[in-house]
C-alpha cells in the first residue's frame, strides 16, 4: 500500500489540560509524514484540515482518494497546497507536469484532477509537503516559485527572531477558497518563531519544521495563552494547532517551517497577538 492515512479527532482545551507529555504528542505532533515510497495523510477534524507528505523514490505515486472522503478521486471536493522540501522533483497533473525546486509551492484546485508525484533522482527525492481543505469551487492550478512570493522581513537579532516570511499560497498570490500557506525561515542566530504568539479563533493552523541539524530540535508551544503546553519538534515533523491554542516555538538552532491555515477567511492578519508578559 502506497497511501496511509491516519484520523485526528478535534480536542478541546479543557480536556487538553489534563494531557500528559505522549497524550499531548500522540493529539498534536504529526511525525511519520516523510515515508520513502508512501503518500501519509493526516485528517483532522479542525476544518477537515489535511496534512500530509509524498515522497517518491524509484517510480511515481499518485494521489488516490481516500475512504474518508467517500469522492472519486482526491481532489473532487478539496483544494491542495504543495511545498517541496526535498530534492528536485515534479508534479503531474492531468496533461501537465510542474517542476518543484525545494522551497517552490503548487496550488491544485478542485476538480476531477489526477495527479502524481515524481522525483528527479532516487538518490535525493524530493520530498512534498501537502495540505488540503474542502473547497467550494475550482481555481485553475499555479505554480509560485521564489520569485513570485510575496516575501516579508520581520524580527530583529535582538529579540533573536529576525527571518523572512515567503507567502506562497495566499490570497493576492494564488486564487484559492480557504487555503493559505508559506514558508519561514529563521536567520543564524534567531531561533523564536511567531512571536508575539497568536491564535486565530477563525481558522486551525499546522506547523512543518524543515531543516532542523541533527541533534537540534524545536519547542514549539501550544495551549491556551494563560495555560501553554510544549511539545519538542524534530525535523520533518508538523504540529496540528487548534483555533483555541497559540502557536509559536524555540529551537536550539536556527531553522524554517511551513505554515498552512483554512477557516473563515483569508485574512493574513486575522489573528489575536499575546505579547510574552502575559503568556503562563
Amino acid at each position: 500500500m502506497t497511501t496511509i492515512y491516519e484520523t485526528r479527532y478535534a480536542i478541546g482545551q479543557q480536556e487538553a489540560k489534563g494531557y500528559d507529555t505522549q497524550a499531548l504528542r500522540d493529539a498534536f505532533l504529526a511525525d511519520k509524514l516523510m515515508q520513502p515510497g508512501k503518500i501519509y495523510w493526516v485528517y483532522s477534524h479542525y476544518e477537515r484540515f489535511m496534512v500530509g507528505g509524498a515522497v517518491p523514490v524509484k517510480s511515481g505515486l499518485t494521489l488516490d482518494t481516500l475512504d474518508a472522503l467517500k469522492s472519486a478521486c482526491f481532489t473532487a471536493r478539496r483544494e491542495v497546497g504543495v511545498i517541496n522540501v526535498g530534492g528536485s522533483g515534479s508534479i503531474a497533473v492531468d496533461d501537465t507536469s510542474y517542476a518543484l525546486e525545494k522551497g517552490e509551492a503548487l496550488y491544485i484546485g478542485a476538480g476531477e484532477h489526477s495527479v502524481t508525484f515524481y522525483s528527479e533522482n532516487s538518490d535525493e527525492p524530493a520530498r512534498f509537503y501537502l495540505n488540503s481543505a474542502p473547497a467550494h469551487a475550482s481555481y485553475p492550478c499555479k505554480k509560485v516559485g521564489k520569485e513570485e512570493a510575496n516575501v516579508l522581513h520581520l524580527g530583529s537579532p535582538e529579540t533573536a527572531n529576525q527571518r523572512d516570511i515567503h507567502q506562497l499560497i495566499i490570497n493576492g498570490v494564488v486564487d484559492t477558497c480557504q487555503l493559505q500557506m508559506g514558508l519561514t525561515r529563521l536567520y543564524p542566530g534567531s531561533v523564536w518563531n511567531t512571536m508575539p504568539a497568536h491564535q486565530h479563533d477563525r481558522r486551525n493552523e499546522v506547523y512543518f519544521y524543515l531543516d532542523v541539524p541533527e541533534g537540534q530540535a524545536v519547542s514549539h508551544f501550544m495551549g491556551e495563552p494563560h495555560e501553554t503546553r510544549h511539545i519538542f519538534v524534530q525535523n520533518h515533523q508538523a504540529i496540528l494547532s487548534p483555533p483555541w491554542s497559540i502557536h509559536c516555538g524555540c529551537g536550539t538552532a536556527n531553522y524554517a517551517f511551513i505554515w498552512g491555515m483554512a477557516g473563515e477567511n483569508l485574512d493574513y492578519d486575522d489573528m489575536d497577538k499575546f505579547p510574552a508578559s502575559e503568556l503562563r
